[in-house]
């Protein structure tokens, strides 16, 4: 199996060498790293990487601004990641950190760690493992945050 990592400049924290660090310790994959300025290049970058370079799945790996214009550019960044999904049929999985989403630079480091973490490890999962996703469906996991877990009826 062969596991893309489109990753970008913009972003304040090196994810894709943290992914690659994490599919490595826990898969035998094969890993193609193309990085870009930023993440309206993801969706290209995530494209090529499975028709040029043959990766089965990719991980876009990016870190969003606090201001509107920034999260203007996420939701583009987004919609063509979906795209590109849809095209290539094969999963794009989208890792995005946004600025505002702690209150300072320490948090924002260690949230960017561990959502790349197990966002990792869900793609190990959905490569190799699709099984133990469906033992988790609707338990309120958070990939980088507290998990909230499932509603009770």
């Amino acid at each position: 199996m062969r596991v893309g990592i489109a990753d970008t400049t913009f972003a304040r924290v090196d994810m894709g060498t943290i992914a690659m660090e994490e599919l490595k310790r826990n898969a035998s994959v094969r890993i193609e790293r193309c990085t870009v300025p930023g993440i309206k290049d993801l969706p290209v970058a995530a494209k090529k990487l499975i028709e040029e370079r043959n990766c089965d799945i990719v991980m876009a790996l990016g870190m969003i601004g606090a201001t509107p214009i920034d999260k203007t550019c996420a939701h583009e960044a987004s919609l063509g990641l979906i795209q590109a999904q849809l095209m290539t049929n094969a999963h794009i999985i989208e890792v995005f950190v946004h600025e505002d989403e702690v209150e300072n630079d320490k948090m924002l480091a260690e949230l960017a760690v561990r959502r790349t973490r197990e966002h990792a490890l869900n793609v190990i999962k959905l490569l190799l493992k699709p099984k133990l996703l469906v033992k988790r469906a609707g338990m309120g996991e958070r990939e980088g945050g507290v998990d909230v877990g499932p509603l009770r009826s």
